[in-house]
């Protein structure tokens, strides 16, 4: 009894000298050291002065099914371009997208769009399936065409885009819009580019959507009209992928998809991840229609880049930890820590685009980039495990 006493006092004695020697040393070896950096430098960036852009076109729209065309239409009007007509083969949209827009002429058909020789460039926001093929016909009839995501559901639209942009020479620009659209987005370009976080080495987009059936349109839950949840709004996530980690190759590794909570379309997946890779970089790619109706806002879109000197993460649409607004980055590296408000910065992709169609050039988006793009979302819609829920 008397040895166990011994024993125990001894071992107090030891734990009390230990909490003792441990208060004496660094608190950062225990992660304790946390908040005792430098304070985190806070920027509200500025808009800057721009110039009149210096070209100008003449655009028009067709398929106005989708909200996404009345932001793709004041780009390139901001950009230069000049609104002249809009066909629509659904006459109960034209009310909204004509009082945002007054001065467009009401087309009686696409054809006459097509064959009117002084449009340069037609927009589209169609049904998905319908873009490649009203695509194809636009090339084909001496115009550029810009059209949002998805802007091909297949690989026989694929195969057949790409022939004829090839022989036509003609523009086929994807919006991609989380990326082109998107002040942060923007902003972490310029700071990857300018060598801020070293060699990016991997993404990670995380694309949450809110879902209210109630308001979507009956094609929007079927994949052979709508694409999928990876050909859709999985097509972001790939540009960004490729854009941030400076990709000309890539791949998918592996991709899965499934429907946890709309049993009345069986055929649609509210769930979808996804995991990509090129020589030098990974990707992880996470989408789904789980947003609640609690979060004021319909996402909260994150991305994160992983740099070899530091990392950059967006919060694109909101910042639930309690920051006003959206187009939120927030940049660490081997200097220092600031967080970016980046709301005001300009987002050049509508007068880049103008300035291609005028000048035959790639500045908005390279053809290459476009089609790689899309072809990792296609690629990972078909080879998607089906989850069994």
């Amino acid at each position: 009894m008397e040895s166990n006493r011994r024993n125990f006092l001894r071992n107090s004695f030891a734990s009390v000298s230990g909490i003792a020697a441990a208060t004496m040393l660094p608190g950062n070896l225990f992660g304790q050291g946390t908040y005792n950096t430098n304070q985190i430098e806070e920027i509200v960036l500025q808009p800057a002065k721009r110039p009149v852009p210096k070209e100008t076109i003449r655009f028009s729209v067709v398929g106005i099914n989708h909200g996404h065309i009345l932001g793709m239409v004041e780009s390139l009007i901001e950009g230069g371009g000049q609104l002249v007509a809009v066909y629509s083969k659904e006459p109960e949209l034209l009310p909204d997208f004509t009082k945002r827009f007054p001065n467009a002429k009401i087309a009686k058909s696409e054809a006459e769009i097509l064959e009117d020789n002084s449009i340069q460039l037609v927009a589209s926001a169609a049904i998905p399936v319908e873009r490649a093929p009203l695509g194809i016909r636009v090339m084909k009839s001496g115009k550029d065409y810009m059209t949002d995501k998805p802007g091909i559901l297949t690989f026989d639209q694929f195969k057949e885009v790409k022939k004829v942009q090839k022989e036509t020479k003609r523009i086929y620009s994807i919006v991609y819009s989380e990326r082109l659209s998107n002040p942060a987005s923007v902003k972490a370009g310029e700071l990857i580019l300018s060598g801020a976080i070293g060699k990016v080495v991997q993404t990670i987009g995380m694309g949450p959507h809110r879902m209210r059936p109630e308001t979507r349109p009956d094609w929007f839950f079927y994949p052979e009209k709508a694409g999928g949840i990876l050909c859709d709004i999985g097509s972001h996530q790939c540009d960004q992928f490729l854009f941030y980690t400076g990709s000309k190759q890539a791949e998918v590794s592996s991709s899965q998809v499934g429907n946890f909570n709309n049993p009345k379309y069986p055929q649609y997946s509210d769930f979808g991840d996804m995991n990509v890779r090129s020589p030098h970089a990974t990707g992880y790619i996470r989408i789904d229609w789980f947003t609640p109706d609690g979060l004021d806002t319909w996402g909260d879109g994150r991305t994160f880049i992983l740099g070899t000197e530091g990392y950059i993460e967006m919060r694109k649409y909101i910042d639930i930890a309690g920051r006003k607004g959206g187009n939120h980055l927030f940049l660490v590296n081997q200097k220092e820590t600031k967080y970016y408000d980046c709301s005001q910065v300009y987002m050049p992709y509508g007068e880049q685009l103008v300035s291609d169609v005028v000048n035959r050039t790639e500045t908005a988006m390279s053809q290459d980039h476009c089609f790689l793009a899309t072809e990792l979302a296609l690629t990972a819609q078909k080879i998607a495990y089906k989850l069994n829920v």
